[in-house]
């Protein structure tokens, strides 16, 4: 095969012909089509190209002057032949075509790239970095400034190199060498030395242009300072330089940076209507602003429309997704993101492990979390403290104690610390399970370790001690959080008040006067409570007082253990009261519903005590619906919910059940419902009637 040669540039240097032209033609290039951030970038990445060069056309980089000086170094006796001719023919296997090899502008290319290289690993010297550049010999050619200068990625000697240029020739524009001096600087991430020659080069009277701007705000955004990109993009108006849309689309990533969210989402909807072409680092950080204010639709929509344009997500846009969707809650989203991810060939890294991790452990997704974990150590990726404190809270919300000891253990064996949060989850743990021993334990290597216990400890030891019957403990406990100064909390006091359903009633008196020293006005509710013969009004009109000063988050714990107390108690009347009160305030929401197909009665999220009370209501309203002669539907249920209750080890349906066939109640449970009790419109109604009876006779 025949090689096509000239002494025209490769390809290659053909890519350099933004820099190029401006250097020599005396058309003010546009701000789109002046952009040498990405001409310059590219060289500095390629290889040497094959010697299939192209014809020379009218805005060729290389000058006829600097060809003819290129030739005469390299053939000063001027014998390789005419250069008047645009093409000749040559065996690629004479001698004559490694001659001409080395005539081309790729093989002078490879040694200016090997001089960068050498004054890269040089020492910052004036005199050693001139003997390097002193070796190219003859005159200094703009173009070959230029590809040094790109190539260099030590900016300390840069800027001896730059200084050097400037002494020894004078450039036909010294703002493209200022320009490719300041990349330098970006790649070093070295702002404060970028800032420093954009002075000198106005001290020196040089102009900056769009591409100088562009190279400053891009050097910010990569040394992490998007409060610096913002401003030196609003200089530019000042020095009459125009942004174009690469420039526009990249602050959208400053703004949104820097907190300047309306800035950053303005630009996003000018960008979408001009259809700039935004780049993936701005999609992600348009995805962190929605999620960090809430937003967490705005981050699935900024993701569905970069697929809808056709930009590809990368690696970091896919895990500020997951984060999102992690904080929103919405673990099947953060489900959906990554298996969306692993299809189009990502693979997961720490930081995509570290948000699902999340996103499974706030949800309690707990098989989810588990598995990404072993994922994790398969993988021999280490977590941190705060990682497994996600892991290990998630498994004392939903009582995977096995799992958890197991973690812990390795946790410790990986040389990664408990802190006072491990602790606490460990503790809380063991509470559960009312193991004392192992709760206690770990409360001693806690303390140990050199950490106090927090309200969040004692509050899983008095739960502990309640389980086991310790109501002494209880009390020390009690007095221990006083001791340490700390201030008991709604939940602390809730609580008490849970251990106080699972008190004989002589220990009472015991727990309530801890009550009334954490928190007087429940302690009043509870000594009204406790008063036999109390004025059931009264009673009623401090619980209700009581209900609208607490937080809405314990209200309901709150008035599940008041039933539950009142009815280990016998105080029907004023469970029934509390259930009211209850329903009144909407602590209590939706326990009875009507349909035309079906009448039933919701217990999820009740206590035991409480569930007990909405029964028997229930039961009564469905007497008086009947006497009154109100038509029935065909069926009656009662949803219990299924599987573990945190009130009762059997679970509401297991209670239920018998206390339903105690009551002879014409309910049974669905086979195909979990949790469910149904009967039909003709079976309550021949009950309720023979229970009215009943209770006529008995009066």
């Amino acid at each position: 095969m025949a090689y096509s040669l000239c002494s025209s540039p490769s390809p290659l240097v053909h890519e350099r012909q933004s820099v190029s032209y401006s250097l020599y033609s005396s058309r003010k290039p546009s701000s789109r089509n002046f952009n040498h951030s990405s001409k310059l970038s590219f060289l500095s990445s390629q290889s040497i190209p094959s010697l299939q060069i192209s014809h020379v056309s009218v805005q060729d980089p290389i000058t006829q002057e600097t060809r003819d000086q290129t030739e005469k170094r390299d053939d000063p006796d001027g014998k390789s032949g005419s250069s008047s001719k645009s093409y000749i023919w040559v065996n690629p296997r004479s001698p004559r075509a490694s001659q001409l090899r080395r005539k081309s502008y790729d093989s002078r290319y490879t040694t200016l790239v090997k001089i960068a290289e050498s004054l890269n690993s040089c020492n910052p010297i004036e005199d050693e970095v001139s003997k390097v550049l002193e070796s190219l010999g003859g005159k200094i050619l703009e173009q070959d400034a230029v590809v040094i200068l790109n190539n260099m990625v030590n900016s300390d000697i840069a800027i001896l190199a730059l200084k050097y240029y400037l002494k020894n020739f004078k450039p036909n524009r010294e703002v493209i060498l200022y320009n490719v001096t300041l990349k330098v600087f970006r790649k070093c991430k070295n702002l404060g030395g970028a800032e420093k020659l954009f002075d000198e080069m106005l001290e020196r009277g040089v102009k900056p242009d769009n591409v100088t701007f562009s190279t400053m705000i891009s050097c910010a955004r990569v040394s992490y300072l998007p409060d610096k990109a913002v401003e030196w993009f609003e200089k530019m108006g000042t020095f009459g330089c125009d942004p174009d849309d690469v420039t526009y689309s990249a602050m959208i990533d400053a703004y949104g940076r820097a907190g300047n969210v309306d800035m950053a989402f303005n630009l996003y909807d000018r960008a979408r209507t001009e259809k700039w072409r935004i780049d993936p680092v701005t999609f992600s950080t348009l995805i962190k602003i929605h999620g960090q204010s809430g937003n967490f639709d705005g981050c699935l929509n900024v993701y569905e429309e970069m697929k809808a344009i056709g930009a590809k997500p990368n690696l970091v846009t896919y895990n500020t997704l997951l984060d999102a969707m992690g904080r929103a809650r919405r673990p099947w989203q953060a489900k959906k993101v990554y298996q969306e991810m692993t299809a189009n060939g990502f693979s997961p890294n720490w930081t995509t492990y570290a948000a699902l991790l999340r996103a499974f452990g706030r949800a309690r997704y707990g098989d989810d979390c588990i598995n990404v974990y072993r994922e994790m150590k398969e993988k021999g990726l280490e977590l941190n403290v705060i990682l497994y404190n996600t892991i290990l809270a998630m498994c004392a919300d939903v009582g995977y104690t096995d799992e958890a000891i197991e973690i812990f253990a390795e946790m410790k064996s990986s040389g990664i610390l408990p802190d006072s949060w491990t602790f606490s989850s460990m503790i809380t743990i063991y509470s559960c399970s009312g193991d004392v021993l192992k709760a206690e334990a770990t409360l001693n290597e806690m303390l140990e370790a050199g950490y106090e216990p927090n309200i969040f400890v004692l509050t899983s030891l008095i739960q502990c001690y309640g389980k086991a019957k310790r109501f002494d403990d209880v009390v020390r406990t009690f007095n221990q959080l006083l001791e340490l100064g700390i201030s008991p909390d709604e939940r602390f006091c809730g609580c008490l008040l849970n251990v106080m359903t699972q008190s004989p009633k002589e220990e009472l008196f015991k727990l309530t006067g801890c009550i009334e020293k954490a928190y007087p006005k429940l302690g009043y509710v509870v000594k009204l409570l406790l008063e036999e013969g109390g004025e059931t009004e009264i009673f009623k009109k401090e619980a209700s007082e009581l209900f609208e000063t607490i937080g809405a988050d314990v209200r309901k714990a709150y008035c599940n253990c008041l039933i539950d107390l009142c009815v280990n108690l016998n105080l029907s009347e004023k469970a029934s009261k509390l259930l009211h009160l209850g329903l009144a305030q909407e602590v209590y929401t939706d326990l009875q519903a009507r349909s035309p197909s079906q009448w039933s009665l919701n217990l999820k999220g009740l206590s035991l005590g409480a569930a007990l009370t909405a029964l028997h209501v229930w039961i009564d309203d469905l007497s008086k619906a009947s006497e009154s002669g109100e038509d029935f539907p065909p069926l009656l249920g009662i949803n219990t919910g299924h599987g573990k209750h945190k009130y009762s080890d059997k679970g509401l349906a297991g209670v239920f059940e018998s206390h339903l066939k105690e009551l002879d109640a014409p309910f049974h449970d669905a086979p195909d419902n979990a949790g469910w009790f149904l009967t039909t419109k003709v079976a309550a109604k021949s009950w309720l009637e023979s229970r009215s009876s009943s209770e006529e006779v008995a009066a």
